[in-house]
């Protein structure tokens, strides 16, 4: 069974438009690219506007919660929130988002479920449960000390904190044992966790190495929340592949990052959202003085990370209710921060799989042999990247050739 897809342009993912071309999947693959007026016959053809890679939010949560708290995951059943979360895979792959690397959440048994064919979604990339020291970033500082594992292993499948080079090896292991495709660490205070402050390093440098090489023992690279410059160094020198928020980057973290390779995922669109609807959708007092304070700063961080050509890739951080399937509205954040529409259609596409490491697919961009997951849009998102946040202009969306919208 063979598509043609017959498109006015092809974004490649990486490099520049091509007018007037098509792409033919055989399979699970691409077998053809080219102009229109030299494509093969095909057993099915589509004509449209834009023909490109399926995109990546490279982070995301599918925690199933009600509000804008983390906290409520102690008073919600693990099967609630996983039928919670199927809807929110299907919403995200209508938006055209093929792949989610999912940095914390119930993504290990919704990947296993997707890979099978048994749910609609994108195919997700899990780090299981967040790795946290003792009043971290991923610590329920609201509740007991001693119930707070108890709540990810429910929830999750493994504990998320640990103290100590030994017991962060220990994590790291119960991660993998999940199936876990990258290692996430809270390398930094955060917004939405009650005592500690973004600004600050968590974990100490033997702790983050010990992290980031036990992830390298299995192919796996690590994923680094880190708000503070001091949490974003840490991060760097113990050899993290991507820094998420950022918030707090400086010439100096941004020149690290380029000497490292590290990636930088920004996730706009949850600072952006929280600011401006966290108290209606359930966002603790202390998060929100949180949010509103980085807000500013976290712009800052983006520009001037842009201004120095760090490697970025798109991530949402979309942890809440109600806003699933507007992964799309990344891109354009991303273009008011100084991005070319071109370039933030890239970190949505051919950065994705760079966020991975080992473990990245052959995706996220159109060549010949690659997985065939693409899709059509109505419009040019490279005159205008909105398109690409509306998901009903997102008409056809295949899976490794499969279609799965339109």
């Amino acid at each position: 069974m063979t598509t043609r897809i017959d498109a006015s342009r092809l974004l490649p993912g990486d490099g520049d438009p091509v007018e007037d071309a098509s792409i033919v999947m055989e399979g699970p693959t691409i077998s053809w690219i080219g102009p229109t007026g030299d494509a093969p016959e095909a057993d099915t053809t589509i004509e449209t506007d834009t023909v490109m890679p399926g995109m990546w939010d490279s982070h995301a949560h599918f925690f199933g919660l009600s509000g804008a708290d983390i906290e409520l995951l102690a008073t919600t059943a693990p099967q609630t929130a996983i039928l919670r979360s199927l809807a929110d895979l299907r919403a995200t792959l209508d938006a055209g988002f093929t792949s989610v690397r999912e940095v914390g959440g119930h993504g290990t048994y919704l990947s296993e479920a997707v890979e099978a064919g048994i749910v609609p979604g994108p195919w997700v990339y899990a780090a299981g449960a967040p790795l946290s020291q003792t009043a971290g970033h991923a610590d329920l500082h609201g509740l007991p000390i001693d119930v707070v594992d108890g709540v990810f292993e429910r929830h999750i499948g493994a504990p998320t904190i640990a103290d100590g080079a030994d017991d962060c090896r220990r994590l790291v292991r119960r991660q993998l044992r999940l199936g876990a495709r990258v290692i996430k660490v809270c390398a930094s205070g955060g917004v939405m966790s009650q005592v500690d402050h973004p600004k600050h390093q968590q974990f100490s440098d033997e702790e983050l190495k010990a992290i980031v090489d036990e992830a390298a023992r299995a192919e796996r690279v690590v994923a680094a929340h880190c708000h503070g410059k001091a949490g974003i160094m840490a991060a760097l020198r113990a050899g993290v592949k991507t820094i998420e928020h950022g918030s707090h980057l400086d010439v100096e973290a941004a020149k690290a990052m380029l000497d490292t390779g590290a990636i930088l995922v920004p996730t706009r669109f949850v600072v952006q959202h929280l600011v401006e609807r966290g108290r209606d959708i359930g966002m603790p007092d202390y998060a929100y003085k949180k949010i509103t304070d980085i807000a500013d700063r976290h712009l800052q961080a983006m520009q001037t990370a842009i201004s120095y050509g760090v490697p970025i890739a798109t991530g949402t951080d979309i942890f809440f209710p109600n806003t699933t399937g507007r992964n799309g509205e990344e891109l354009g954040l991303l273009v008011d921060a100084g991005l070319s529409p071109l370039e933030a259609i890239k970190a949505a596409t051919a950065m994705g799989p760079a966020t991975l490491g080992p473990q990245a697919p052959e995706a996220g961009i159109l060549i010949e042999g690659y997985d065939a997951d693409v899709i059509c849009v109505n419009g040019d998102p490279t005159t205008d990247i909105s398109v690409l946040a509306n998901p009903s202009n997102v008409t056809h969306v295949f899976q490794r050739g499969t279609l799965v919208k339109g």
